[in-house]
């Protein structure tokens, strides 16, 4: 099969033709249909996060079922599916309670060492060479991923779009949810509204909040995001933003305050745009170990929650979000807004790292 290659950090996406992966037991065989284009790939292309190499990245998709392994129950061949981008185990300490969002095995395997589940890659060069696998390894034709991550794809919408729902949205989602808690009749504040800021706006917004300001440098994107149900949007580019949600909110500040950037600046602005005893929630992931300077007397004496969501909890999570999609309630095609061939997907994130895409762009499979 063809797949997008990494071999050295800084390096290129280079399409190399590599074994076709096998599943094992507990796990699913997937013909890609397309494949999410996220930042946090970016980061890793850019030596930001640290990642075993050479790698197959590519943490969100969409596509067929072509084979399945041993002990796999309620899948069958031809289903259309998508996969998130945490593979949960389904037995480590955190699912067994719940939280799957935290499973120990993805992060110590997967995230860490690039294998599935049995301490082995799925991924080699003809010449056999592992790859490192980021989640399922999504830049390729094919993609194994464990059946606790399969669901079936929304039959209301393409296959290809629907694999955004793999991050883009079950990252917002999750944080909406259980970490916002956003309830109707709040104000929220989304500070960066790219592929994941502007899937938390539809989301806030399908949770009941009265008022969502969109924060951001680009016009376009807060075109976008108006789009999406912004109802203020704040170009941090031309005002200071914390001043001005203050100013949007009749001094009180938002409940809710979602950082989708990663940066110690708007981590700060996310922070102080919160009103007393509301809630900051920190989704962006951060170069390396950087750090963003909280005011300490503030966080206590105004009672702020402040925490971080890395995703939704897929296995309950992941159910609920189909259902919203499949009811109308959240769009998945709308952010999408570029479309690049896995050829190109070098490309595409290089068009990422200019900042040149509004939303979210996905790979589609030739």
């Amino acid at each position: 099969m063809e797949a997008a290659v990494l071999s050295e950090v800084g390096g290129s996406l280079v399409l190399e033709e590599i074994a076709d992966p096998k599943p094992r037991r507990g796990e699913v065989l997937v013909d890609v249909a397309a494949c999410g284009v996220c930042h946090t790939d970016l980061h890793v292309l850019k030596g930001e996060v640290k990642f075993p190499l050479p790698a197959v990245l590519g943490h969100e998709i969409s596509g067929v079922v072509a084979e399945i392994g041993d002990d796999v129950e309620g899948i069958q061949v031809g289903d259309r599916v998508i996969s998130s981008f945490i593979m949960p185990c389904g037995h480590c300490h955190y699912c067994a309670r719940g939280r799957d969002d935290l499973c120990e095995n993805f992060f110590e395997k997967n995230r860490l060492r690039g294998v599935l589940y049995d301490d082995t890659t799925r991924l080699f060069r003809r010449d056999g060479t592992p790859l490192a696998m980021y989640s399922m390894g999504g830049l390729a034709e094919y993609a194994v991923v464990p059946a606790t991550d399969v669901f079936p794809a929304p039959t209301n919408l393409p296959l290809e779009d629907a694999s955004i729902l793999g991050c883009a949205i079950m990252t917002a989602y999750g944080a909406v949810k259980n970490q916002a808690r956003v309830a109707p009749g709040e104000t929220v504040a989304v500070i960066g509204t790219g592929g994941v800021g502007s899937n938390v706006i539809q989301i806030a917004r399908a949770f009941g909040a009265t008022e969502v300001i969109a924060v951001d440098i680009r016009d376009d994107k807060l075109r976008a995001a108006r789009s999406l149900g912004a109802t203020q949007v704040v170009n941090a580019a031309q005002t200071d933003p914390v001043a001005r949600v203050m100013e949007l909110t009749a001094g009180r500040g938002a409940d809710v305050a979602i950082e989708a950037l990663g940066r110690p600046e708007t981590v700060v602005n996310a922070f102080m745009m919160t009103r007393d005893g509301g809630r900051t929630v920190v989704i962006g992931i951060g170069s390396g170990s950087t750090a963003a300077p909280i005011e300490i007397t503030r966080l206590v004496r105004r009672g702020i929650q402040l925490s971080g969501s890395y995703g939704a909890r897929v296995r309950t999570d992941v159910p609920e979000i189909l259902r919203l999609v499949e009811r109308g309630q959240i769009s998945v095609s709308q952010p999408i807004t570029r479309r690049y061939s896995l050829r190109d997907a070098d490309e595409a994130y290089r068009a990422l790292d200019r900042g040149e895409i509004v939303g979210r762009a996905i790979v589609v499979m030739d």
